[in-house]
Order: structure tokens, then sequence, then C-alpha cells
């Protein structure tokens, strides 16, 4: 039996005005794994998400998502989507934020109950749910985030720079959510310029200026560039640090 990947991108382009931020980019995502689109600010990885969760219109490509093209809003149910901006409401608890996730989409309110224990267990929060989020820290608010987009447990995990921002401790924790969730069947796009957190994802694509580069696990591409790291390899490869 053929499996067929999460996610296919074939040939996306976007751009804004005359500056083409994403240039006939293509990858594909396999179910269960953790894919990560590296590469420096403002190398078209946040466009390129915004384009496959349908936040902006391509101009021309393809994009397959859980067997189905896109844009489809149906899908958009069976995927979870973490900004690298904050989207929480500051005048809402956590709870409440969570509930409002789970209507948009469309959880009965006794799946609901059942989730928001799991979410909040699994990020940390559980003592902090009557709290409103603009008390929260910078990393709590960052761990409700994550707890909003899984409240209605995804198939599909798209998460941009989830950990920008927070401290070292709070990052090896999320991985951990992270490899957890495609343990348990989930897979997983992440964007980062962490090079030291990118080693984790099972394969990456380096993007530069609106292209991909090369694609491989991260351990080929150090070998093949000769790298003790992934962030020399990049350097090597773009010119660019990551």
């Amino acid at each position: 039996m053929v499996v067929m990947p999460a996610l296919v991108v074939k040939e996306l382009r976007k751009s804004y005005g005359d500056f083409e931020a994403v240039r006939g980019l293509s990858f594909e995502v396999e179910r269960g794994e953790i894919f990560g689109l590296i590469g420096p600010n403002g190398a078209g990885k946040t466009t390129t998400i915004k384009t496959i969760v349908g936040l902006l219109k391509p101009d021309s490509g393809e994009i397959e998502l859980l067997g189905r093209k896109m844009p489809d809003k149906g899908v958009l149910a069976r995927v979870g989507y973490m900004p690298q901006e904050l989207a929480l409401y500051l005048n809402l608890t956590v709870e409440e934020n969570l509930w409002f996730y789970s209507r948009l989409y469309g959880l009965p309110r006794e799946e609901f109950e059942r989730r928001k224990e799991e979410v909040l267990r699994f990020v940390g929060l559980e003592k902090f749910r009557d709290r409103l989020v603009a008390e929260l820290s910078g990393g709590m608010q960052r761990r409700a985030s994550l707890a909003c987009a899984l409240v209605h447990e995804p198939e599909f995990l798209i998460l941009d720079e989830p950990t920008v921002g927070v401290d070292p401790g709070l990052r090896a924790s999320f991985w951990r959510y992270f490899r957890e969730l495609t343990d348990e069947g989930a897979s997983i796009l992440i964007t980062t310029h962490y090079m030291d957190e990118a080693v984790n994802c099972d394969r990456v694509a380096i993007v530069i200026a609106g292209r991909v580069l090369v694609t491989a696990t991260p351990e080929e591409i150090m070998a093949e560039t000769g790298s003790a790291t992934l962030e020399e390899a990049v350097l090597k490869l773009t010119g660019v640090k990551g």
C-alpha cells in the first residue's frame, strides 16, 4: 500500500508587488515526520506557511494537504496552526482561549472538556487555566498558543517559529512535545532559524531567497558539506548565517 505524503507543495510562487518572496518552491512532508523549513529571516518561510494555511493566495503552484487540493476549508479542521505572532485574546483566560479555538475547529463541548485537560497537562499549564493571557510570561503565552493549536487533536501541525523568544529550557521542552506528537502519528511542518533546533527534524529544506536549495536529513547535509554543525553547513551552502 502506497502511503501518500501529508503535504505536497509544487512550484509555489508568491509576490508582494514587484518583490517575489517565494520563487518556485517545492517540498513534501511525509506522514509521521518533523519536517523543517530552515533559513535566515526573510527567506520566505513564513510566506510559505501562510500560503499553505490559506491566509495568503499564491500566484501559482499547487498545494495538497492530507490528500486534498488546497484551498479546502474542510481539511483545515484536521490541521493545527501556531503562527509566529501571538494569536491569543489577551483579555481572556487560557481556558477561554482554548474554548474559542475549539469552536473554530467545530469541536463538540463534551470533546472539548476531555481535550482541554489533555492539552493543558501536555504543555504544563493546568495551574494557569484561569489566568488572563495578558498576565502570562512570554514563554507561557507560547505554551498557550501551542495548546490552542492542539485542542482539536490535529493530524497535521504547522508551527511558524514556535520557540522564538523563549528560553533554552522551554525550547527543549517544546521539542519533546513535538516528538511525542509524531510518535502518536501526527505530522509536523516547522519553521525555525535556530540551527541547534533544526537538527531535531527528520528532514529539512534549506530555503534561501524564496527557493529550496536542498532537502535532506540534517546528518546528510552536514556530511555532504563536511561540517560539524548544521549552522556551519548552512553557512557554507548559502553564505548566510541561519
